[in-house]
């Protein structure tokens, strides 16, 4: 009875998380495009700023590969992750930490998911002043599949110049951070880097119990 009810409280966790981060995702992103215009930026802090961009969906903004093969894979994982979260809900003995980091993964991944199949529907994209408002289905800017992942938090922790006598960067301006992103993204990179550092070896043994194993019993 007590391992069914810890299977229970865990399934409570992990399903909690996701649905709290796909909403605080949502609405975020809801109200940032439609109350700013792209590109625009707000200085909340001298080193926290929310500035709109937008991009075809990998983290951080980075873009290098097809968006249709992007959204599948994205699609795939978060697949994949439900299905894992259900397994691991099956085991008593699996720690709360580990299951919130697989929980924070899969959210951020939907969250992402969310806005390339259904943003370039339901959304405009005008062109800046203007901010972007909800069209009915099939008047927005591109079809399923190729909506653009709203991103917006940005931390311009510190910046330099480079001396002009170091070679190839010399004069150039370095800033960190300059990647922008959203709460999905960082709900996937906090779960991934914890696993890293706490829960790796635990991850590798949970993958290759559900492997299937040869008998060697002949």
């Amino acid at each position: 009875m007590a391992a069914k009810n810890r299977s229970k409280t865990l399934a409570w966790i992990a399903w909690a998380i996701v649905i709290i981060v796909i909403v605080a995702d949502q609405a975020s992103k809801i109200w940032v495009k439609t109350h700013f215009y792209i590109g625009e930026d707000v200085e909340i802090t001298p080193w926290f700023h929310l500035h709109f961009v937008q991009n075809n969906g990998m983290a951080f903004g980075m873009d290098f590969l097809n968006k249709y093969i992007l959204t599948v894979m994205r699609l795939g994982l978060f697949g994949f992750l439900v299905w894992y979260i259900r397994r691991l809900c099956q085991r008593a003995t699996v720690p709360v930490g580990y299951m919130v980091c697989i929980a924070l993964i899969a959210a951020g991944a939907f969250g992402n998911i969310i806005d390339c199949v259904f943003y370039g529907e339901i959304f405009s994209n005008p062109y800046p002043p203007e901010t972007a408002g909800f069209v009915s289905w099939g008047n927005g800017y591109g079809g399923i599949l190729q909506g653009l992942v709203v991103d917006m938090l940005y931390f311009p922790l510190f910046s330099f110049t480079w001396p002009d006598w170091i070679p190839v960067v010399g004069g150039n301006v370095f800033s960190f951070f300059d990647p922008v992103f959203n709460i999905a993204d960082v709900a996937i990179s906090t779960g991934m880097i914890a696993i890293v550092i706490f829960y790796f070896k635990l991850m590798e043994r949970s993958l290759d119990d559900e492997k299937p194993h040869k008998d060697t019993a002949d």
